[in-house]
């Protein structure tokens, strides 16, 4: 694995742990990061001995969103031409989105370790993950309509799917801070922890039971999940129907039925 500057990578057994690296500036998210974080992905995807990411930071806070000089280094490249000022932000404006996008796109399901404050685009990357979970220091807030702008890369399109489109519009209006309390009963977060501690301990012991299933079956069953939010009933069952006619002939079921039956946890191959 190559070297990364904004992201820490460590493993542990077959879970990829990704932090936030900038704990000093609140894991703003810097030039490297946007770099950075879809090649990551993109290997951790590739790598068939990882079967899920638990995504964390360094520091007290999990994100205080884009870092501020970035986005002065954006505005330093804009001249007087409208049209060709749109090109350039747009271009940079999709290759944030698609950062994110490959968090999302990972085959392995990724678990979101929430400590402190997650701010702006911390909630955009939050909302690219499978599985979300915080302590009792988290605070969410989208903060991107504080700065005269709507926010960009992935909040308004994933959200409304897991927290349901009237509680968004709340939160994407008032710039409002949500507190741990709320964020479960919307549904953002799957559990609160009552310290940073449990909070690590519990998202593991999570990981770790993902990881022992079959990850031919957890990743499909990430693909159904995908292949669902844009597809009707009929056609969700029509595509699992293919997927399981090779996937029901593979090893990890007559391995997951004689370990049934021998009353033993089965073990299946990466």
């Amino acid at each position: 694995m190559q070297a990364y500057h904004a992201l820490d990578v460590q493993y542990d057994g077959a879970i990829a742990v990704v932090r936030l690296n900038r704990p000093d500036k609140r894991n703003a998210l810097d030039q490297p990061f946007w770099d950075e974080l879809p090649r990551l992905f993109q290997a951790l995807d590739d790598n068939d001995a990882v079967r899920v990411v638990v995504l964390g930071a360094h520091g007290e806070h999990f994100c205080a969103g884009i870092d501020l000089a970035l986005l002065g280094q954006v505005a330093t490249q804009l001249g007087h031409d409208v049209a060709r000022n749109a090109r350039l932000l747009r271009r940079q404006i999709l290759r944030f989105q698609a950062a994110f996008s490959a968090v999302a796109a990972c085959a392995k399901p990724v678990l979101a370790a929430v400590s402190g404050h997650c701010l702006g685009a911390g909630v955009d990357l939050l909302a690219a993950c499978d599985l979300r979970y915080c302590s009792s220091s988290a605070r969410f807030s989208i903060k991107e309509v504080d700065m005269g702008m709507a926010a960009d890369v992935g909040t308004l399109q994933r959200l409304p799917r897991i927290v349901g489109e009237g509680r968004l519009r709340e939160w994407a209006y008032t710039g409002c801070t949500v507190e741990p309390a709320e964020a479960l009963a919307a549904g953002l977060v799957n559990r609160v922890y009552g310290s940073d501690a449990e909070l690590q301990a519990g998202v593991f012991a999570i990981a770790r039971s993902i990881a022992a299933k079959s990850p031919l079956a957890v990743q499909g069953s990430k693909r159904m999940l995908d292949y669902m939010r844009d597809h009707r009933i009929d056609e969700g069952l029509e595509y699992v129907a293919s997927w399981n006619a090779a996937m029901l002939q593979g090893a990890d079921l007559k391995q997951a039925l004689l370990a049934a039956m021998n009353r033993q946890p089965a073990v299946f191959d990466d």
